[in-house]
């Protein structure tokens, strides 16, 4: 009886890795490696509530992108009044946040029924479609492994990556909002003559 007790024991232990290792990647293994690069230009369509524009664009500003999608998504739901509050509160200060949707219906991508959901969501600032989702994949989800597609990325006015929240939501009054919130701050202080000049931990890296 102890041998099989035994045997059901190191039967266990083995399974403890595999375990961890499934945790770790729904926290979003790997997410570090990300800081300090600059992430590739992306590839979305379909602008509203502004003209089209590039990354490349936005050099001198620090730009949040969020991916969203709709009309099943209670993360977005539940995000969507702190994007909408960071647009109106940074944006003269110098923030572009950016809305990037990730079409998951089995129904037909409508661009109009994306327009008409970023309406409902009440949207104030930029929103396009990340189409076959290239850059969610080339950005987030071809370096990390995780569960989420609702990932936000912080840039700084280099356009290095500074801080990823790897999906869900956050919402006034938790702790990712107010880590968020902190990083735009820090971020939007930095004086214009530091820009370029960083420790070799965050120095900008190519993807």
């Amino acid at each position: 009886m102890g041998s099989v007790r035994g045997l059901a024991w190191l039967a266990a232990l083995a399974l403890l890795p595999g375990l961890a290792a499934a945790a770790q990647a729904e926290r979003g293994q790997g997410v570090e490696d990300l800081l300090g690069r600059r992430p590739p230009e992306w590839t979305v369509s379909h602008w509203r509530n502004g003209p089209p524009v590039q990354l490349a664009e936005l050099r001198g500003k620090v730009v949040l992108v969020r991916w969203w999608t709709a009309p099943h998504c209670p993360y977005c739901r539940a995000t969507a009044p702190a994007l909408n509050d960071f647009h109106r509160r940074y944006r003269e200060r110098g923030l572009a946040v950016l809305g990037f949707y990730h079409h998951k219906s089995q129904a037909r991508l409508d661009p109009e029924q994306v327009n008409a959901w970023a309406e409902q969501l009440g949207f104030e600032f930029p929103v396009a479609i990340d189409g076959g989702w290239r850059t969610l994949r080339r950005w987030w989800l071809d370096r990390v492994e995780s569960g989420w597609t609702s990932v936000t990325f912080l840039l700084d006015r280099e356009g290095v990556v500074r801080h990823v929240h790897p999906g869900g939501q956050y919402v006034e009054g938790d702790r990712d909002y107010a880590a968020l919130r902190a990083r735009i701050e820090e971020l939007l202080a930095e004086p214009q003559a530091a820009l370029g000049v960083r420790t070799p931990r965050s120095a900008a890296r190519t993807p």
